[in-house]
Parts: C-alpha cells; structure tokens; sequence
C-alpha cells in the first residue's frame, strides 16, 4: 500500500452493514441541504486524513433557501457551529493550553474537515491544525466536538446530521497531544447487546472525574423527529443504553452544561403540526449521580422520558406567547446554579418582522425562575455565550450588533456586563468593528482562560466566502488565526 493511501485510509473496514441496517430500518431520513454522495448516487464515507491542515479554513454553510433578499434561513462561517454542539474547546492546567476543534475545509469549501489545534499561553501561538478527517459533506451539522479524559488523551467526536452518514470516535495516542489519533471502534447497548457505536447527532460530552463520560446528543425516531437523550461509559469504548430525557410533541434541541460532576440540560420542543422551524418552551433538568436520576430546579424527582410540554421541567411558557424560543448558552456559576441564556423571538423567518430577537438570561431564585433581557440583535441564529465572572458579575459575549449583512446571522461581537447578578446589563466594549462579513457562534471554552476567551468565525451571510477563525481574550482583544501556514507554530494576527 502506498504512502499516499496509507494516510487515507477508509474506514469502511470499521463499519458493519449491521450498523447502518439497524439505522435504515428503523428510521426515517431527515431532509438535509447538503448530501455527501458520490458520483453513483452512494453516501460517501468519511476518510481518515492525518495530515496538517497548514492554516485555518473554517467552513462556510447555509440551510434553507428563503427566496427573499436575506437569501437563506440561516448561513456563514459556521465552523464552530451548532450551540447544540458543546464543548469545542477546553482549556488543560496541565499544560497551559487551551484545545479546540473545529470545522474546516479546503480553499473551496468543497469538503468539511475535522481539524483540532490548541493554543499555547506561554507563548501565545496557535498549533498548525491536524486534520482528522475528511466528512466528505460540507454540511456543518457535522462538526466535531473535543474531549479531554482524567489521563489527558484528547478525543474527537465526529458527529452527524441525522443517519444519512456515520459518526466517528478518535482519541489522541499521547496525552496533550495533537499530532496522531487512533480510531476507537466502540460500542453501546442496544436491546440488552453491543452495537457498534457509530452514529450520533448533536452531540454534547463531559469527563466526569473517576467515572467516565457522560454524553447527551440526539437519535432520530421512525418520524424523523428528533428525540433527546443521554449515555454513559467508563472508558470511552463501551457506552451504555442511551436514555431518553424528553419526546415531547415532534422533538427538541438541547443544550447542556458540567460543572464538579454535576450535568444541566435546557431544552425546547418543536409543537404537534408545525414544523421543525417553530421551537417553542424552556424546559430544565440537572442530574448529579452520573444520570441515575434527574430532578428539576426545586429538586422534584424527573419520571423519564418527559412527554408532555406541561411538566415539573418547564421554565417558560413560550408557547403560550405564540413565541419561539432559540437556545444559545448554559452555564454553572460558583454555586452550581445553573444560568440559561435564549434568544425569543415572533418566528422563524429573517427580517425585521419578527424583532426583535430578545438576549434573555433565565436564573433561578428562591421564587423560581428570573428571566432579564441582556440585549437586542437581529437575527435567531446570532449565538453568543454566557460567562460568570465572580458571585453577582457575569458577561455575554456573541454577534449583538449589526454586521454589513443585516438580519443574517452573526454581526459585530460585543460584550456586555451584568454586576448585580444578571437584572441590569450594559455594553462593556465591542469587540469588532467595520467588518466586511457577520461574526457568527461566539463559544466559550470549558475553564476559560484569559488568553483565549471566546473563538468563533466569520463568513458572508447571504453568498459563499471564506471564513476566518478569530479568538478573544478577557479584555475583548481580538485576533485571527492565519488562514494558511507551514509551521508547527503559528502567529495569531491582531485586529485592530
């Protein structure tokens, strides 16, 4: 075998027919833009790579033409997108380093690559990306999600859109370290048996020390629909029967968080007859035991799967204000109380008609749930993210202001500063300026560090472009990862 085919290897030979026969059966095909097919009409498999991506390219995507002037539903350099994918970086003492991974792609976007790097503070460079894979799509549902274990080997999770392609599982071969991944072929409980491991969607990870990994990510039911759960697993290798958290209606979203072994997850639910584009309610539940049990703020005991939108779980009745509900952020804070931060919204359409799209943190007090606007923007999809900075101090940071493609997703970055625990925000300095593309999917790495606060990525949002990967500090000092470079080391540029 050549060189040549030795660092792409397929991975046809890790995958059984009985793994996508059990899929195919038993589950019916989401409607996806963007379709990895080969020439005959056959999904294409992903293919190992394992080279250096020499620069970072992030992917640009778009779903849902819209036939108006906004051109699509949602679109842009989504190279760490969705908010339902979670973490994308983490920051390891060990080693002063923040890893992070994101989605990639050539100088044509023509393919999404599962590329990892991590930034170094000591010495405030980035490492040349190492390519993973190659998903052989560009739709950037399929973007991987980064792990770090007790022992310190880095995992992938290369997640999927729905079951039209299969979901992979690496980890690094040395602790902290980025330059080779092995495969893991592993497996989880179906029926009371193993079964290869080998599709998931949505996927959400934490380590959770002396035990393993807990994991909530989403399955697709017979309907298409999209149904909401949770795994665990020792070793990273042999998970357990997933679980379901909540079918409500025609499914959910979710988004969750892990703090001191204690796991939070927020979620929505699509409503009976309306289509997977109306996402309505905020509904919580927290588990502390690894997932054994489950209970809602007050501490009342979760009977699962929750099947109704009236339950002990729900924080905020959306639907009865005929609005949608968009999930962008969860977090802890130093009391492991849990902050959720949405955007609400008159509907899913882009334009003006359905502002303004309310930045609205939800926290929990000894009355229930308070909820306070943090600010305004002008789109669903302008993510952003929530950070506790000391007990009544906390920050957002996310695409707040209006960028060059107005009413697309993404803007201009800012971050904005609540010191009285959340009820008064004010702007505490915007991050970029003059953009000539929308800044879009500002996400938080788990233990933030000064040095390497926010990441996210730039694109166009009504046209293809190229898509820079910027980072911030705490000071909301911006820069951008060089787009192309040969060096093991690379120098993040200054933006000013």
């Amino acid at each position: 075998m050549t060189a040549a085919k030795n660092a792409r290897l397929s991975l046809r030979q890790y995958l059984t027919p009985l793994t996508f026969l059990t899929f195919l059966t038993s589950l019916t095909l989401p409607t996806t833009p963007a379709t990895a097919q080969n020439t005959d009409g056959q999904f294409a498999e992903a293919e190992i790579v394992m080279k250096k991506a020499n620069g970072f390219r992030g992917i640009w995507y778009m779903n849902q033409p819209s036939n108006d002037e906004y051109v699509y539903k949602y679109s842009g350099g989504l190279a760490v997108y969705p908010a339902n994918h979670r973490p994308f970086a983490i920051y390891a003492r060990q080693v002063d380093k923040t890893f992070f991974c994101f989605g990639g792609t050539d100088d044509a976007n023509s393919t999404l690559m599962h590329n990892v790097s991590y930034y170094d503070h000591r010495t405030g460079k980035v490492a040349n990306p190492l390519t993973i894979l190659d998903k052989k799509t560009t739709d950037a549902h399929d973007n991987p999600v980064i792990s770090i274990d007790d022992k310190g080997y880095i995992w992938i999770f290369s997640t999927s859109h729905g079951i039209t392609r299969p979901s992979y599982i690496h980890k690094s071969k040395k602790p902290y370290d980025i330059s080779d991944f092995e495969m893991i072929k592993a497996t989880e409980i179906v029926d009371g048996k193993p079964q290869p491991f080998t599709n998931f969607s949505y996927f959400q990870v934490y380590p959770v020390k002396g035990k393993g990994f807990i994991a909530l990510f989403t399955k697709y039911n017979k309907a298409g629909q999209r149904v909401i759960g949770y795994n665990t697993t020792a070793d990273g290798v042999h998970w357990n029967e997933w679980k379901v958290l909540a079918h409500i209606e025609e499914g959910h979203y979710q988004i969750s968080t892990e703090r001191n072994g204690k796991v939070g997850v927020a979620f929505d639910y699509h409503p009976k007859g309306k289509g997977l584009n109306y996402r309505t309610n905020l509904h919580y539940l927290e588990t502390s035991d690894f997932g054994k049990t489950w209970q809602n703020i007050a501490g009342e005991m979760a009977q699962l799967p929750l099947t109704s939108p009236q339950n002990l779980a729900t924080v905020h009745d959306y639907a009865s204000e005929k609005r949608n509900c968009y999930l962008l952020d969860i977090t802890f804070d130093q009391q492991n109380k849990p902050a959720i931060l949405v955007i609400a919204s008159k509907g899913y359409e882009a334009g003006p008609a359905n502002g303004p799209r309310e930045w609205t943190l939800y926290r929990p007090d000894k009355q229930g749930w308070q909820h306070h606007i943090v600010t305004t923007s002008d789109n669903n999809y302008d993510m952003g993210s929530i950070y506790h900075v000391s007990r009544n101090s906390w920050r957002v940071i996310g695409p707040s202001v209006d960028g060059p493609q107005a009413y697309n997703p993404g803007g201009e970055v800012a971050m904005w500063r609540s010191d009285d625990g959340g009820e008064q925000w004010a702007l505490e300095r915007q991050l970029t300026r003059n953009s000539p593309t929308n800044h879009s999917y500002v996400r938080k790495p788990v233990h933030a560090q000064d040095g390497f606060y926010a990441v996210w990525a730039d694109g166009h949002g009504r046209k293809p472009s190229d898509s820079f990967i910027y980072f911030s500090n705490a000071n909301g000092d911006v820069y951008r990862l060089p787009r192309h470079g040969n060096a093991p080391m690379l120098i993040p540029q200054p933006m000013k």
